[in-house]
Order: structure tokens, then sequence, then C-alpha cells
């Protein structure tokens, strides 16, 4: 990850960055018209859909210069565009060299869209009698974008061109970047086999359970495409993601047999052994010819067309498959933890909220004894002690120590070991862990000395938003956009809102981000028991600095009364659910106006500092607990 630095004309390094980013862009350009296309499109995601990319696959950052885990790229035959939410208009802003290359910051009223772009190119060549011929690589966008392309774009003179070889990947191959910037090696890192004690449900089950599933849709075969889908159904995890403990690899699922396609090479006898006679391994460029030959018969297949790649998809169009729209049975199974899923998690998110807690207290050792201490010197900290603990596996993103102005960089990744920890400023702290068994991710903003009014306001506004959230009680079905309007209310009052999901969905020992449910005003997905969700709502001011208040937390049923009607005596009686947390790490309190509380709100925070107390004391020092104590009293 480069230093998110801003782009200046004065820099030498600079220039040269921008020599070699138009010399890229000049032998792209050439690839298009190679194949006779106009524009060609560059989504962050890879052949897996995945967030964050091995680096082999990191395609969009290379050709931009963009380094966040969200955002697209377009280039045409004279102009390009780099497409980003509000996460990151800051970063893109500092990374991406507008003399060659705009940054379309969706969302705001006078920036377009990538589809907008695309139309506007498209009317243009309409005018001139053309066609804009847009070039994809159709293994690197889902089924369902691919048709928000197609619909939005066919009136506009755009016509959608999917190309096999990787464009970009046709560049990296070039010289001098093959010489100069070498293919990283790709899916080579061992692979190891889960135990039940682990994930409380073993291969054969999970395998009878989709099956079953399918069978309900009158499907035959079920291509699955995400790596994090793979991992869970054959309790396998790997090294092949940085942060995220999946391996490069496909799979297929049918009524009688399953398939693994991946580097066989690192497959070791413990995983053959776990496997055999339930999944047969192959290498991994076996995939298409294999679903090719599986579906040759006119076998129905089960296509989730927001977890599928086009690329699939369109092999099976060619094999004249019988396609079934429906969602993958293993991405909402996944979502629903069980009980064992459930207890790991809780392990995991309390040793990751022990070496959060001591962080704190030594960063205000630190700045009490007037030494100096940098954003690096800060995640260097915590990722010591997250190594401390037993069972630590890797981080689960890279750590965002954002001190003054960097903490309104949403996901400002790259903490600098020359950015110091100033007084009158604000730290904000977004970290997490993978330890065998569970991932973790919470967030704390901390003030640096004595802080102001605006900052104990703001930081104040958001935890209230967050308590809001946290507290409220919801019938089963309740949606994620529901809960989302609900955590920002009070901010909104206020005049106060921020640009990110209120929370996200997070797998257990996968990924930090995991759909299908999340909490935010584009999840249409109800919050069922079981599922783990962040809560994370945040203020960012440019230039001033960032507060975002995070924990995870389950859904769970809430304990009726026995004042209460039973579900015996009412069996048409809706179910409540609630959320129990999973992070236990004090708030700031020189951060906290308790004025602005409201009773509910402070009686939710001395029960839930009551509980921190608890859960901390028993891995603490006498010396560490009285500090505890004293950061948990406000």
């Amino acid at each position: 990850m480069v230093l998110l630095q801003p782009l200046t004309a004065e820099s030498p390094k600079t220039l040269i960055e921008s020599a070699v980013t138009a010399q890229k862009f000049a032998a792209l350009r050439s690839q298009l018209a190679k194949h006779k296309l106009d524009a060609y499109f560059v989504p962050s995601a890879d052949e897996h859909l995945n967030e964050y990319l091995p680096e082999a696959k990191q395609r969009r950052q290379w050709i931009s210069g963009f380094t966040g885990s969200a955002g697209d790229f377009l280039i045409g035959t004279e102009r390009a565009w780099v497409f980003v939410d509000s996460r990151y208009y800051e970063q893109a802003d500092m990374q991406v060299d507008a003399n060659l290359q705009k940054v379309c910051k969706v969302g705001l009223e006078d920036h377009q869209t990538v589809e907008e772009v695309l139309e506007e190119l498209g009317q243009k060549a309409s005018k001139q009698l053309q066609t804009l011929r847009l070039g994809i690589d159709p293994f690197t966008i889902t089924v369902a974008q691919y048709r928000r392309f197609s619909a939005q774009l066919s009136e506009s003179g755009v016509q959608i061109v999917p190309i096999i070889e990787n464009l970009v990947d046709a560049v990296r191959s070039q010289s001098p970047w093959a010489e100069n910037e070498p293919m990283p090696t790709f899916g080579d890192q061992p692979v190891i086999m889960l135990p039940d004690s682990i994930t409380g449900e073993n291969l054969a089950k999970k395998l009878e359970r989709v099956r079953k599933a399918m069978g309900k849709k009158k499907a035959a075969i079920l291509p699955v495409t995400k790596l994090d889908q793979i991992a869970w159904l054959y309790n396998l995890r790997g090294r092949d993601v940085d942060c995220n403990p999946v391996f490069i690899s496909y799979a297929i699922v049918t009524l009688t047999e399953a398939y693994l396609f991946t580097n066989n090479a690192r497959i070791d006898e413990t995983v053959r052994q776990a496997l055999a006679g339930q999944v047969q391994i192959l290498e991994y460029e076996r995939y298409i010819p294999t679903l090719r030959s599986l579906v040759a018969d006119g076998q129905p297949v089960q296509v989730a067309i927001a977890q599928t790649t086009y690329g699939t998809y369109l092999q099976l169009k060619e094999a004249r498959a019988k396609i079934i729209d429906a969602e993958n049975p293993v991405e909402i199974f996944k979502a629903h933890k069980n009980a064992i899923e459930i207890s790991q998690m809780q392990q995991a998110n309390l040793k990751a909220s022990w070496a959060k807690t001591l962080t704190l207290k030594w960063i205000e050792e630190q700045i009490d004894a007037g030494n100096s201490i940098s954003e690096r010197d800060v995640a260097n900290k915590i990722e010591g002690l997250y190594k401390q603990q037993e069972g630590f596996y890797d981080l689960s993103f890279p750590t965002i120590a954002g001190a003054g102005a960097n903490g309104s960089i949403v996901h400002y990744s790259n903490p600098n070991p020359t950015c110091k920890l100033l007084d009158g400023e604000l730290l904000l702290l977004d970290s997490g862990s993978q330890f065998y068994g569970g991932t973790t991710d919470d967030t704390r903003s901390i003030s640096i000395g004595t802080p102001t009014d605006e900052q104990r306001d703001r930081y104040t506004e958001v935890l209230k938003s967050h308590i809001n959230c946290a507290m409220q009680k919801f019938p089963k079905g309740t949606t994620g956009s529901q809960i989302d309007g609900i955590a920002r209310s009070s901010m909104w009052q206020s005049g106060l809102d921020f640009g990110h999901g209120t929370g996200h969905g997070v797998g257990v020992f996968l990924n930090v981000h995991e759909g299908p449910n999340g909490i935010s005003k584009r999840v249409n997905q109800s919050l069922d028991l079981g599922t783990i969700n962040s809560i994370e709502p945040g203020y960012y001011k440019p230039k001033w600095g960032g507060i975002r208040l995070e924990n995870l937390y389950f859904v769970k049923g809430v304990k009726k009364q026995e004042s209460e009607s039973s579900p015996e005596s009412d069996p048409n009686a809706t179910p409540w659910y609630e959320f129990e947390s999973l992070t236990y790490i004090p708030f700031d309190k020189k951060l906290i106006d308790r004025h602005k509380l409201n009773l509910q709100q402070i009686a939710w925070l001395e029960s839930y500092y009551a509980a921190v107390v608890e859960k901390l004391s028993p891995m603490f020092s006498d010396a560490e607990r009285a500090w505890l104590k004293e950061a948990c009293r406000f």
C-alpha cells in the first residue's frame, strides 16, 4: 500500500509516477485498438468477486494508482475516470493524477456514475451514427451488474463486448512491466481443514442442506465462484488473500457430487483425506470444462446473479444450460451462525477487545509522559498485542490509525510513521484480527490531550447513534435498511450524517465484510437470528478529522418476561430480536457529554461498561484493572 500523500507538481517522484501511468494508459489504449473497442471497464473485483485482492489481481490499482478497496476505472480512447464512493473521496484526490484521469465522487450532485459517463459517450457516438463498443472482462463482474449495465446502456448506443483476455493483464505482461513489475505468484499458499469443534457443522451436513435447498428450486447443479462461500462449505481455510483466510478456487455442487477446483499441489494429505468420498479435487483450470460437461445434457443450473460472475453465466448460456435464477443457499446458510460459531466469535472478539483496550491505555500513558508517538507506532502496538494472543492467524484488514485530518479518510489504511499524535486532535483507530475460529473488527476514536467543545459534541452524537442502534429491539423480518434509519435518526436531528452504511455482516474466521445481511439503506435483507453485524456510525470533516465508534453484535431472541404471554399460548406471536455485543472496549469518557444523553442511553452505557469490566478484568493485571475501572466511570 502506498502512503496517502497529496499529489503535487513539485514532487519529482510524482512526475515519474505520472509518466509511468501515462505509459500504462497508452499501452492499454493500444489493446483497445487491437480489439476495436472505444472504452474498457476495470472494476475493483477479480474472478472471485473479492473485495481484498491477491496482488496479482489488483488490476484497477495497478493501472490507475488508486488503492482503495472499492472503486472502478474506465478508460476511453482519450479520457479516463476513477469512480469512488464517499469512503474514498479524499483518498482518491490524493492518489489520482487529475491530469490523466478524472475522479468521479459517486453520490455528489455534480459527479457522474460510470453508467452516466457511458451513456454520455454512447450518445455522442450515436450522433455520429456509430456504436460505442465497451469492453469488459466477464469474469470480473456479476451477472446482476452486467444486466444493470445492459438495461441502462442499451438505448444509449453502447454495445457491451465481453473480452475473455483481461486487457490489464495483457499490458502487465508486456515490457517494461513484465521485467520491472513481474506478476506475483498466485494461489499457492497452504490450505487447512477446520474441525467440527470450530465450525459446528461437518461437511456432509452442509452438503446435505445445500442439496435440499437446490431440490426446492428444482436445480441439479450449483456453481460457486465466491471464495468465502467455498471456504465455508468445505470447512477449509487458506492464505491466498491478505487478511481473508480463503484460497483461490472454484466449486460445483450437484445432487450427487461435489467438486473443488484449485492448485492441487498445495493440498496436503490431511485435507485430501477429509474430503475423500465427498469432494473431487481437480485443477483450477478444469472449472469451465467440467461445468460445461455437467450441463451438456440440459441439467438445470442454479445461479445467484449477485454472487456469480457473468463469465460463468456466459459459459452456461453457450452450453445451452437451463438457468434458474435463485439465491445461493451457501450465502444464506453461512450468514446464520450456529451456537459454536457464535461461541468462537465471542472468544476471538474478547481477545481483540483486550488488545484494543490495552492499546488505548498505552496511548494515554505515552501522551501523559510527553512521549511522541506516530500513527505507525499505534498500529504496531495493537498488531503486536493481537499476535500475543493464542490462535492469532492474521489481521482481518489493514489497520486504520488516522491522526488529526487523516481520520476523515474513512479507509486510511497505511499509518504513517512520520505523522505524530498531536495535542488537541483526534485519533481514529479501526482494526481487526483473524483468530483461529473467529474474525474481529472494532473502532474507537479518542482525544489527544484536552478535547474541544466541537469534538465532544460530535463524538457524543455518534455515540448516541451507536447506542440507539445497539439497544433497539425489533420484530422478525426487520431489514437492515429499517435499522439504518433508526441509527441515523438522532444525528439527522442535529443536521449530521455519514456516507457509509451503519454496519456490515461479518464472517466467522472468514471475510470481515460479509453479506447478505448488514445495516444500510441499500440492504433489504432481514436481520435474522445468528447473523453478525457491525454497528459503526461516524462523523467526518475534511482537514478536521473523523469519529467512528464500532462494535460487532450478534442477533438473538428477546427473552420474554414472566408477565408476558409465551409463544405456546400465542403461536402466532411475532418473535422479537435484539443485539448482543461481541466487543467490549471503553469509549473515551473525555469526549462524552453526559448531559446530551437521555436516561435510556445512560442506562445502556452503564450496563455496557459493567460488562466491559466483568469481561476484561480476568485478563488484566491489578494495575490494568484499576485503569479499566476508571476508564469505565463517566
